[in-house]
């Protein structure tokens, strides 16, 4: 096994507080496929990212959950990338992941290191009936409860994701789900989460993402949901003039998370967001 350094941090935290817990592994090369899964699974967070080499621009970076690995992970891509910017200083890196190379940028804002991400380019896709239909009946949701001018809809930066939008705000704060039901949905539908949003106004999001798939009922910060919401705002063209929203997430968790995401005219989606230690 190759030796390596594990960090734990949190990841878009809103201030002090919140954000969503992941591993950063870095070592001189990849353990082996077996040995990640162990200390993903002994970590306990829902992602961890492993990245090699020790130092350098170019990185190979893997996400593992606890239960298998996954293609893409917004959140331990930033805290990956604090991570690297605490060792190396600031500047910009290209990670290598399965999904294709995502720049990652790690930048000291107010004494604290920050770090941002730019997607792969996002898709979506309208969801199908059926499909929208079985989410909201697991949801215990009704379509009239639903903000039609943000349809429903699957969207891609990375990870496929059911992008759900509500009417308001006491909707999206009823989360209360069949959990093996809308896990075995999700795998096979191969969403990674559930996105629901409620826009509160044309900059601002608040967001709760169901993530059975990867064992727990709720994330409290999701960058590749962010990062294909973004796209799919753009491409559908809804963005309501605002190239640049945030996303509030994991508040009715207790663990507040800040989200911001630039939405260029066209290429990636750029996400930024802080990561702090977790004792």
């Amino acid at each position: 096994m190759s030796e390596g350094l594990l960090f734990r941090l949190a990841a878009f935290p809103d201030g002090d507080q919140g954000g969503n817990p992941a591993g950063v592994w870095i070592g001189p090369e990849l353990p082996d496929a077996a040995t990640m899964q162990r200390i993903a699974t002994e970590v306990g967070y829902s992602e961890t990212a492993f990245v090699a080499p020790e130092s350098g621009h170019q990185r190979i970076v893997r996400y593992y959950s606890p239960q298998a690995e996954v293609s893409f992970c917004g959140h331990a891509t930033i805290a990956a990338a604090v991570v690297i910017g605490r060792r190396e200083g600031e500047g910009r890196y290209r990670f290598s992941t399965m999904v294709g190379e995502v720049d990652a940028e790690a930048a000291q804002e107010s004494g604290r290191f920050e770090a941002a991400l730019v997607s792969v380019e996002p898709r979506h896709e309208v969801a199908p009936a059926a499909l929208l239909e079985e989410a909201l009946s697991l949801l215990g949701w009704r379509q009239e409860e639903l903000d039609t001018r943000i349809p429903a809809v699957k969207a891609y930066a990375g990870a496929w994701h059911l992008v759900i939008a509500a009417g308001s705000d006491q909707r999206l704060a009823s989360l209360d789900y069949d959990f093996a039901a809308m896990k075995a949905m999700m795998l096979r539908e191969n969403l990674t989460t559930l996105q629901l949003v409620w826009r509160e106004r044309a900059d601002l999001f608040h967001s709760r993402n169901p993530f059975p798939v990867g064992g727990v009922v709720e994330d409290p910060a999701t960058g590749a949901a962010a990062a294909a919401l973004g796209g799919y705002l753009r491409d559908a063209g809804l963005l309501q003039g605002s190239r640049r929203i945030e996303i509030r997430q994991g508040e009715a968790m207790g663990r507040p998370s800040r989200l911001i995401v630039d939405i260029p005219a066209s290429g990636g989606i750029r996400v930024t967001g802080s990561a702090i230690d977790i004792s």
